[in-house]
């Protein structure tokens, strides 16, 4: 075939056209891969920052945990310290006041009132005794006729619990037949002794009868086994709001017996309110009949 032959042209150019078609479609090809590699190159390492930083923030959200929870322990643990120290004050503070608290008033002699009228019971008294309220009594089957409350004006008052008081009670001929005391137990030299140990310990009741003229053996006065049954708690079923028992029975007098009861109430109200156990308003009631 010649050189000059049409067809083999033809030929040849169509050959020569055909080779870089090909290496053009091999290029585009080699492009298109290469820019997809580097669209996911990129896609990692974008997520790769991601959870990165998703790591950073799990554990910064951890490590601020952890320091609130510690936080909250050491609040707590410090917190605990305090009230075990106040605790500690307290009950330190309550032994010296019941140590170094110096009686202030004397009881009077209730049962030598007993039997005389009101104006010889005042008498009696002395101490800045006054009437301060009378009541009349009309109640079927009781022999009381008049109750008169009798302050001592001139014995040292509690700023808590008031002034030393005397109660009276007089039949209908006018004789005394029932007498009553109350005083701050601090007025009598018991300072912060606790509810438990005023009763068991410091035998309070039968230590105030003795005073008024009445012999009772120590132990007499009990307190209930269940605490429940002489203690008030506040609606959070913790806070000790009072602690109020009564107690009775018997004891000699020249000779002579006569019944008598007794209340001991410590009211922790204004205590709670000012965080003070010193604020606990303490009193203690005799009668004797």
């Amino acid at each position: 075939m010649s050189p000059n032959d049409p067809s083999s042209m033809n030929e040849n150019v169509y050959k020569t056209d055909a080779k870089p078609e090909k290496k053009k479609g091999g290029a585009h090809a080699k492009a298109a891969q290469s820019a997809y590699m580097q669209r996911s190159s990129r896609m990692r390492k974008v997520l790769i920052v991601v959870i990165v930083l998703l790591v950073l923030l799990l554990a910064g959200i951890g490590f601020f945990g952890f320091k609130i929870f510690q936080s909250a322990q050491d609040a707590a643990v410090q917190q605990t310290q305090v009230s075990d120290v106040n605790t500690i004050t307290e009950g330190d503070a309550g032994n010296d006041a019941s140590a170094n608290t110096s009686k202030k008033t004397t009881v009077p002699d209730l049962v030598g009132l007993l039997g005389h009228t009101q104006e010889e019971a005042v008498a009696m008294l002395q101490h800045g005794a006054e009437v301060t309220r009378s009541m009349e009594v009309n109640e079927e089957g009781n022999p009381v006729r008049l109750e008169l409350q009798v302050a001592l004006a001139d014995e040292p008052s509690d700023s808590r619990s008031g002034t030393p008081t005397v109660y009276l009670s007089l039949n209908e001929g006018g004789v005394i037949i029932e007498t009553g005391y109350s005083a701050a137990t601090s007025s009598l030299g018991y300072g912060s002794v606790s509810f438990t140990d005023a009763v068991q310990n410091e035998h309070i009741v039968e230590e105030t009868l003795a005073e008024a003229g009445l012999t009772v053996s120590y132990g007499t006065a009990q307190l209930p086994e269940d605490k429940m049954l002489y203690s008030t708690y506040d609606t959070d079923g913790t806070t000790l709001v009072k602690e109020y028992c009564s107690f009775n029975g018997t004891g000699m007098a020249e000779g002579v017996e006569h019944g008598w009861d007794a209340i001991l109430s410590y009211d922790y109200s204004v205590a709670n309110a000012t965080d003070n156990l010193n604020d606990t308003i303490r009193t203690i009631y005799i009668y004797v009949s």
